[in-house]
């Protein structure tokens, strides 16, 4: 009879989601069957609700959790996970939440274009209605040493890949954020070379561990996290996961990343997580949990190596750590 062998990683359900926390989602599940109610009542009023602005995916959340995907530490809270960001698009500092609120999310629109069958643009809520969304709860690690736990709503990469249909020569993909510089202040800082962009190999991103995120805590991914779609790779740097992605284009070369055009030799293309390969200016031996001074050990590949060491085979001739 076959067994199967869980992850390092797996836990019982109990360690990731208390009896409190299952309590709130209940509460949450009630409050959104409201919201469409509130919705109107706040329209009716002459609030902020309107159909150019409403998220239609709302009807989707909140997902059903994947249990494969579990956690060894306390998700962090919605709070800690929503109020400290990097979105350099918007600004250089943490507390970028109200600024990325001028960040306009409909409509929005994602292209698939390069090595497919057929280039296409899609309105990003039929992509989302087209997907299974679920819930995984993912560990966080930012380049800066600090990291955080979060319940990640979203799809398998691998199904938006299938969705594009690649050529068979098609290697890499390269992803890219919006432009816009009269909408994020940021972008007129004319020395980052704008727009943002990011690429995984074709194997990375069909693997299982690879989320394109569309929401977080049970409900549509906030402005300051990426909204309407992001990027979350766990066991890669924070960098990676590029936010607010309106492109997908499949390449036979190896992208460029914004990180590395801006500082090639401190970020590279790979990113892996690593405690025992240090930033160029700091140690990545340890990291601060989000919400409070504690630091814990930095984890090989963030703890996922078991899902991902395996792409990395053969390729230790080349610095993957970043």
């Amino acid at each position: 009879m076959l067994t199967r062998s869980k992850p390092n990683w797996e836990l019982p359900e109990s360690a990731a989601t208390s009896e409190s926390d299952f309590q709130d989602r209940r509460r949450l599940v009630k409050a959104m069957a409201l919201s469409p109610i509130l919705a109107a009542g706040a329209t009716l009023a002459g609030g902020p609700a309107s159909a150019a602005t409403a998220d239609p995916t709302t009807k989707f959340y909140p997902a059903a959790r994947n249990l494969r995907y579990r956690l060894d530490r306390p998700l962090n809270t919605e709070k800690q996970a929503t109020t400290y960001n990097n979105f350099y698009e918007f600004g250089s500092h943490k507390q970028i939440s109200k600024d990325a609120q001028a960040l306009k999310t409909r409509p929005w629109t994602v292209t698939f274009d390069g090595m497919v069958e057929k280039k296409m643009t899609v309105d990003v809520d039929t992509l989302i209605s087209k997907m299974q969304l679920e819930e995984r709860l993912y560990r966080f690690r930012c380049v800066e040493a600090w990291s955080m736990a979060l319940p990640w709503t979203g799809f398998p990469m691998a199904d938006l890949v299938k969705f594009a249909k690649p050529l068979k020569g098609a290697k890499y993909i390269m992803m890219e954020t919006f432009h816009d510089a009269e909408m994020a202040k940021g972008q007129k800082q004319h020395w980052y070379p704008w727009p943002y962009r990011e690429g995984l190999t074709i194997e990375e991103a069909t693997n299982e561990m690879a989320l394109i995120g569309t929401g977080a805590y049970g409900k549509p991914m906030v402005k300051q996290m990426g909204a309407p779609l992001r990027l979350v790779v766990p066991w890669k740097y924070g960098f990676k996961s590029i936010k607010s992605i309106v492109r997908f284009s499949f390449t036979d070369k190896r992208p460029l990343s914004f990180w590395q055009k801006v500082q090639g030799k401190e970020y590279g293309f790979w990113a892996n997580v690593n405690p025992e390969v240090d930033h160029a200016r700091w140690s990545q031996a340890t990291e601060r949990v989000l919400g409070g001074d504690k630091r814990v050990k930095t984890l090989l590949y963030n703890g996922y190596g078991e899902q991902v060491a395996g792409l990395y085979k053969g390729l230790k001739d080349q610095n993957i750590w970043f």
